[in-house]
């Protein structure tokens, strides 16, 4: 338990920060007049965007698709994404005509060229969008990366996951290829 200890002290610091940035962000949307981002929750509508891609095409997420898809933030400096990155290639390379996957970075705390990088290093050939001035993921209610939200055809957010085993990953995207959503 005492070399628990400084983990859970960590871990519930990181909670409150969290908490309290959540809570900072609310009243600065409200002061400002704006609207607060709609909630997240599964069997609900994913908020609607649109991004450019690293291949300068604009994408577009949010409402009826001809496939399911998969929403994934991540950025470069961020190892736990690159522990998820050949495990979403594989996945994408086996499954990828029954799904869509787009990539979403969070520029704004990245960089161009650390993103191409990690583009490169692992092959990805699913579109990779950027999300320049973070407001994506500020609608998304990002936390912290890895996060992947799985989107049925109709635009339903069905489940959120971070990094799983292959083998449960893959149960995952089976069963977004195989919801009737």
């Amino acid at each position: 338990m005492k070399r628990n200890f400084p983990v859970l002290l960590i871990a519930l610091i990181l909670t409150g920060l969290a908490a309290y940035q959540m809570i900072q962000n609310g009243q600065e949307v409200r002061a400002a007049g704006g609207i607060r981002p709609p909630e997240m929750a599964r069997n609900k509508p994913v908020p609607s965007f649109t991004l450019q891609g690293l291949d300068g095409k604009g994408y577009q997420i949010g409402g009826e698709r001809e496939k399911p898809l998969i929403v994934n933030f991540w950025a470069s400096w961020c190892g736990p994404c690159h522990e998820e990155a050949p495990d979403l290639k594989r996945m994408f390379d086996k499954y990828g005509e029954h799904f869509d996957l787009y990539s979403v970075n969070v520029t704004r705390d990245d960089r161009l060229e650390d993103v191409k990088g990690f583009v490169k290093k692992y092959d990805l050939s699913f579109p990779v969008l950027l999300d320049q001035k973070g407001t994506t993921a500020e609608l998304y209610r990002i936390l912290f990366v890895p996060t992947s939200f799985l989107v049925d055809k109709h635009g339903i957010l069905r489940d959120v996951i971070h990094v799983l085993p292959p083998e449960m990953l893959e149960k995952r995207i089976q069963l977004l290829i195989n919801s009737q959503g």
